[in-house]
């Protein structure tokens, strides 16, 4: 009886165990999914992948909204690489527009999550989808889940254009300036976005930084120049300043 006790106790916890694993690696919530979102300004894009990148705060990362053509396209496997393996990546305000218009939320679509990517089946490849999620604050990395052409527009005030602070891959972009947003456009694209990006500002405060630091070490510099000529000039004074050479008449008397 004991024994038929502990095996049953053990089978609950192993199916509490399980369902634990589930719900922490099984899905994202339809409250996640329906989120509040709003894509208009995107579809009206060109380009077959649009992206719109928000800046973040001092200690909070930015956020990305994107907007996919799928052309013949019916699932996304949606991941980001990290150092060691593919880890799922969070959306929400997931949207799907069929060929005609017609709009649905994302906890009307297939969504399946797990460790290493986050599954989105829709009805019709032809459609569009659209989803948000979570950027760096001065970096942006996506992989390329669709080819063809992509636009990627960045917070207002920020851009990738000094090389010691931006840097853009793949290239062969185009970059133009539009409203203070940098906006970079590719006519194909079939390997992953990595952006890093910068304020405007910085750049000034940059210089300012070496400027102030070129001028305290060259104040620094004279300063102990100074010290040391000084230094020399009282050793002169104290005749301790001898010129071993001038005194030098050869070996005292009996060595010659």
């Amino acid at each position: 009886m004991n024994r038929r006790l502990v095996l049953a106790v053990l089978a609950v916890g192993l199916l509490a165990g399980t369902a634990g694993c589930t719900g922490f690696f099984g899905g994202i919530s339809d409250e996640q999914l329906d989120q509040n979102a709003s894509y208009d300004d995107l579809r009206d894009s060109e380009a077959n992948v649009t992206v719109d990148v928000e800046g973040g705060g001092i200690i909070s990362d930015g956020e990305f909204r994107a907007v996919y053509d799928l052309n013949d396209t019916e699932e996304l496997s949606l991941y980001r690489s990290q150092l060691y393996r593919d880890e799922a990546l969070d959306v929400r305000g997931v949207r799907y527009w069929y060929p005609n218009g017609t709009e649905v939320t994302g906890s009307e679509l297939n969504v399946e999550q797990d460790r290493s990517s986050t599954q989105v089946r829709v009805p019709d490849g032809n459609g569009t989808l659209a989803f948000s999620g979570d950027a760096g604050r001065r970096t942006f990395q996506l992989p390329a889940y669709v080819e063809g052409s992509y636009r990627v527009t960045l917070p207002e005030g920020h851009r990738t254009s000094n090389f010691l602070f931006g840097d853009v891959s793949p290239g062969g972009y185009e970059r133009e300036i539009v409203d203070d947003r940098e906006r970079l456009t590719w006519e194909n694209v079939d390997s992953p976005l990595s952006l890093r990006y910068y304020q405007t500002r910085d750049i000034p405060l940059f210089a300012g930084l070496i400027g102030a630091v070129v001028l305290l070490g060259g104040a620094g510099i004279a300063y102990y120049y100074r010290q040391i000529k000084r230094l020399q000039e009282q050793r002169e004074e104290m005749g301790f300043d001898i010129d071993i050479d001038d005194s030098d008449d050869g070996p005292p008397p009996g060595m010659r």
